[in-house]
């Protein structure tokens, strides 16, 4: 069996206050108000503040001052999907929806079984009949129900946005109308790292699928330097599986839109699928946020990931999936290259393992 886009397999438990918030959340003899409010402090509690890290372990090795890594793994189900899982199921529950549909590879699917489950909303998911991730049990226990579908990913999205669509289903995929919601909420991680450093990081490197997070973060920094909280805008950094990604592979070739890849040419490994794709559903706004911030993209191959892997777990202590490292690889990458001077540097590592 191959393993795609999962974390280790978690308990997802969550806190006795969480659960009688969640009470509160699906007792339909509350107004909306109350009930909207009690799923934004299940948000507060369970949601976003992760760490970041100072990583002089890796400054010794690849002498670079104040890299930090900024783990979404602390997130409830381990990866950065939960901050745009739960606004999703807020926006939906703020909407009078009792119903969702979404398509995954895996790591989303858990996300929104969750905070589904927390809001008392029923979850449909749609996973292509060739994928096969460690999480599906995961989502099942968590009351989703699993509908398997032919083709690519991309043709899962596009099967669930119909059924949701005929179904008057909330509507949780990627792109379109979900772009800004998901944009902003990926913001806060921009707002999490400033409250940490009191200002932007020079260089801010990020793992690309779809791109929204990219692109979220960069949004998050925007604002904040146009608010004149920080003194810049970090220049982004793009990294993904090679060849496999729109958006790195329309940054390379200098184009100004993100053109789709040939589905035939993309292959799936163990480790690169959580970030290969034929088409990025927000790879506008990525390759947008990387000319704009006077970035750089890289393809990071298997190897590399595994090694930057292992070499974490054994000098950092940190246990992430293997695909979430390409952001750092590229950031120390074009370090070996340019020889980046004393400042402050910012990777994303995207999912706990």
């Amino acid at each position: 069996m191959n393993i795609r886009d999962s974390v280790r397999t978690s308990d997802n438990k969550i806190s006795g206050d969480v659960k009688v918030l969640s009470d509160a959340v699906k007792d339909k003899s509350y107004n909306l108000i109350d009930r909207l409010e009690a799923f934004e402090d299940i948000i507060n509690i369970e949601v976003g503040d992760t760490t970041l890290k100072r990583t002089k372990t890796i400054e010794r090795e690849y002498e670079l001052r104040q890299l930090y890594i900024k783990f979404e793994g602390d997130n409830p189900t381990g990866t950065q999907k939960d901050r745009i899982a739960f606004a999703q199921i807020f926006d939906a529950l703020r909407r009078g929806y009792d119903e969702v549909g979404l398509a995954t590879c895996g790591n989303y699917g858990v996300s929104m079984a969750l905070a589904s489950k927390l809001s008392g909303i029923k979850c449909h998911i749609y996973i292509p009949d060739n994928y096969h991730s460690d999480r599906l049990d995961e989502m099942s226990e968590l009351g989703a129900t699993i509908h398997r579908t032919d083709g690519s990913y991309e043709d899962a999205v596009k099967h669930s946005s119909g059924v949701a669509l005929s179904n008057e289903w909330y509507d949780a995929n990627p792109g379109g109308l979900n772009t800004p919601l998901q944009i902003i909420s990926y913001s806060h991680i921009a707002i999490e790292i400033y409250e940490e450093l009191r200002d932007a990081p020079k260089y801010c490197a990020v793992p690309v699928s779809n791109g929204t997070l990219l692109a979220g973060i960069y949004r998050g920094f925007v604002s904040l330097y146009k608010r004149g909280r920080t003194s810049r805008i970090p220049k982004m950094i793009a990294a993904s599986s090679v060849d496999k990604n729109p958006i790195v592979n329309s940054f390379l070739k200098k184009y100004e839109t993100c053109e789709d890849l040939k589905p035939e040419l993309i292959k799936e490994t163990k480790l690169n699928e959580p970030l290969i794709n034929w088409h990025s559903f927000d790879g506008e706004e990525a390759l947008y946020a990387l000319h704009k911030s006077e970035g750089a993209a890289y393809n990071i191959s298997d190897k590399s990931m595994k090694d930057m892997y292992a070499f974490l777990s054994k000098k950092e202590g940190i246990r992430v999936l293997p695909a979430s490292t390409a952001g750092l690889i590229a950031l120390l990458r074009l370090h070996e290259k340019e020889r980046l001077e004393p400042d402050r540097y910012v990777a994303v590592l995207t999912a706990k393992y």
